[in-house]
């Protein structure tokens, strides 16, 4: 037998051998994809949910902040009432409470939150300046119904703080 016959007798065993062991191998290419591409859509999914739910905390944040302003206009709106001269607003828990409520309930709910309320604490640490605590209920888009359905929510919570003084130009 010639070398070059041998080498091609080699070369066509080898080729089998090839053949046999990419059959063995069928289909692996695809698991490996279906498996990377499941890993890819579910940090896409979570980081859309986080997003989401960041943005629902900033929209109840403006809102708290809205409400923490105006208790203190209408504490405001008492001084000018009633005419004293005082250097402090007349702010009390209940007023601020009030204020926030009725700042709520005129106020239509952000897009992203599935309901909001005023939570405990919300009122006067020192009877000038106004703090507001929200609750919200997030509602995420793609994973709500699925977190909602185990019996879970996401809940974010907001603290607002404002203050107005009053300065009185003695003459």
């Amino acid at each position: 037998m010639t070398p070059l016959r041998r080498l091609g007798r080699r070369l066509s065993g080898l080729v089998r051998l090839v053949r046999t062991r990419a059959r063995c191998e069928d289909g692996q290419l695809t698991v490996l994809i279906l498996g990377l591409t499941v890993i890819a859509m579910t940090v896409i999914i979570g980081g859309l949910a986080v997003t989401s739910a960041q943005i629902s905390r900033m929209r109840l944040l403006d809102a708290a902040d809205a409400a923490a302003l105006a208790a203190t206009d209408e504490g405001a709106e008492q001084v000018y009432d009633t005419g004293l001269a005082q250097q402090a607003l007349p702010l009390t828990d209940d007023t601020v409470r009030s204020a926030a409520v009725d700042h709520l309930t005129g106020r239509e709910r952000p897009h992203g939150l599935a309901s909001w309320s005023v939570a405990g604490g919300t009122g006067t640490p020192d009877g000038r300046t106004a703090v507001v605590r929200l609750v919200g209920e997030a509602d995420l888009p793609m994973v709500g119904g699925l977190i909602s359905s185990l019996g879970g929510s996401v809940t974010v919570g907001v603290e607002s703080r404002a203050r107005a003084d009053i300065v009185i130009d003695a003459p």
